[in-house]
C-alpha cells in the first residue's frame, strides 16, 4: 500500500531515529509499583525534555506499554485510568501524556517487539536506530534492547531517561558494552530532522 498523509494523520512517516517509551503511562498498582513510581518521576523531567526536542525535529516517538493481561484495553482507556485521582501514576501522565502524533502499541511481555507490530512500523518509518527511555532498566529496556541488537538496529539508551528497581548501572554497562549501545547523557544527544525523501 502506498504511504499517503491521510493514512497517518500528522505524525512523522519517515525517519532514521525514533525514541521509544517503555512503561511510564502506568498506574503503577502492582509489586513495589510505588517505588517505581517515585523512580521514573525521577526521570520525567529529562523523557519530557526529550520528547519535545524529537517533536520539534519531527522524530517519532513511540510508546511501548505492558497490557497486563487487559486485552481489551486502548490507549484512552489507559491513559484515563492512570490519570484518576489518587493513582501513582497521575503526574507522570500530566507531564508524559502521548501527543495525537505520537504512536502507541501495548505489549503482552518484556520485549517491545515480542508479540506486537513494532517491527513492521520501524520498517514503515525507516528506522534505524532506536532512543530507549522509561521503565525498567533491568527488563523491560534490556529485553527491548536486546531485540533490537539481534535485528541490527542502533541502539540509544540515555541514562538519565531510563530508571529501574535494582542493578540498573550494571544493566546499563551491558547493555553499553555488549549492545555497543550509547548510554550518555539525553542532553548529549544529537537527533536528525525528519527526512527529505518523498514517500516510497
Amino acid at each position: 500500500m502506498p504511504r499517503t498523509s491521510t493514512l497517518h494523520g500528522s505524525a512523522p512517516d519517515e525517519n532514521e531515529t525514533a525514541v521509544v517509551i517503555l512503561d511510564l503511562i502506568s498506574d503503577f498498582e502492582f509489586e513495589n509499583g510505588s517505588k517505581l513510581a517515585r523512580a521514573a518521576q525521577r526521570i520525567a523531567g529529562n523523557v519530557a525534555r526529550l520528547s519535545a526536542r524529537a517533536r520539534e525535529a519531527g522524530v517519532p516517538i513511540i510508546y511501548l506499554n505492558d497490557n497486563r493481561g487487559r486485552w481489551r484495553s486502548d490507549r484512552s482507556e489507559l491513559i484515563a485510568r492512570c490519570s484518576r485521582p489518587g493513582s501513582l501514576g497521575r503526574a507522570l501522565v500530566q507531564r508524559l501524556a502521548p501527543a495525537d502524533e505520537d504512536y502507541f502499541i501495548f505489549k503482552p511481555k518484556h520485549s517491545g517487539f515480542f508479540a506486537t507490530p513494532l517491527a513492521a512500523l520501524l520498517e514503515h518509518l525507516g528506522t534505524r536506530t532506536l532512543v530507549l527511555t522509561g521503565v525498567t532498566t533491568e527488563q523491560c529496556v534490556l529485553f527491548t534492547a536486546i531485540d533490537a541488537y539481534v535485528r541490527d538496529y542502533e541502539i540509544v539508551v540515555p541514562r538519565d531517561c531510563v530508571a529501574g528497581l535494582k542493578h540498573s548501572n550494571v544493566t546499563l554497562k551491558f547493555i553499553g558494552d555488549t549492545l555497543k549501545a550509547k548510554t550518555g547523557a539525553s542532553s548529549r544527544l544529537h537527533l536528525p530532522k525528519r527526512s527529505s525523501v518523498g514517500n516510497r
